[in-house]
């Protein structure tokens, strides 16, 4: 079963830079998007139902922000809009499909990059998204958070670690938060399959950085270690040039 997440920066402008031509291609059997940045009437929802998706839309209430969005070959058994907490769901950060052996989540975790109000914002939700995610895995122990964490994780994901180690996205307590959240049973998949340097999924559109690959790993598939037998691989899809964003494929075995 293949998996993808990407951050797609505005639905309707992947969709004008060639995303549905893309997903018919890469056909993936589910896929998570964050920053749709529409609303459900905004898309015309039948040219993924005619490649067999089942589509579930949550967007923030906000017009053109944020918001997350599931397209699925497979329909759920419950979908779950939302994570109970008004001042996240205000803002679409989060959206899950349960199937028969696991659920999928597709996740955007909030910046910090705007200024301290949102950095404080950002650690918040950090720490309220760590004991959600606790209390769900143990009611559901197969479970893949899908999606852009705003963090990267180790000097190895990001271009510049030295010069960056100020900035939001790469603060120890953000990295920090990342070892304690696999630390408590989740796994990275790309890194479990993938050690090499320079593997990133975001690129600022500032001074050519994606030509030059001066980029940042934000972007990830966790899923909870009960699932490390079923990984079969995980690679991060550069080619695809929707966004400032690119996808990261998961397999996983039925």
């Amino acid at each position: 079963m293949k998996i993808i997440t990407y951050n797609v920066n505005g639905i309707r402008a992947a969709i004008n830079k060639g995303f549905i031509d893309w997903l018919k291609a890469s056909n993936p059997d589910m896929i998570c998007l964050q920053e749709i940045k529409a609303e459900e009437h905004q898309i015309d929802k039948v040219v993924f139902e005619d490649m067999g998706y089942h589509v579930y839309w949550f967007p923030a209430e906000k017009k053109g922000y944020s918001g997350v969005a599931i397209l699925t070959k497979v329909k759920p058994n419950n979908i779950d809009f939302g994570c109970g907490l008004p001042e996240y769901d205000r803002e679409g950060r989060v959206l899950r499909t349960d199937f028969d052996t696991f659920s999928l989540m597709s996740v955007y975790m909030p910046s910090g990059s705007s200024g301290d109000e949102r950095q404080g914002f950002k650690m918040q939700w950090l720490d309220d998204f760590y004991g959600y995610s606790d209390e769900l895995k143990k009611s559901i122990p197969n479970l893949i958070i899908s999606g852009d964490y705003n963090i990267c994780h180790q000097p190895i994901d990001i271009h510049n670690p030295k010069s960056n180690a100020n900035s939001s996205g790469f603060l120890p307590e953000e990295r920090a938060w990342v070892t304690k959240f696999l630390a408590n049973g989740f796994v990275d998949t790309f890194r479990h399959f993938n050690t090499e340097p320079h593997q990133y999924t975001w690129w600022s559109y500032r001074a050519g950085a994606r030509g030059k690959n001066l980029g940042w790993r934000i972007d990830y598939h966790c899923a909870t270690e009960s699932m490390t037998d079923r990984l079969v691989r995980s690679a991060i899809l550069p080619e695809a040039k929707h966004s400032d964003h690119c996808p990261v494929l998961l397999e996983i075995s039925v």
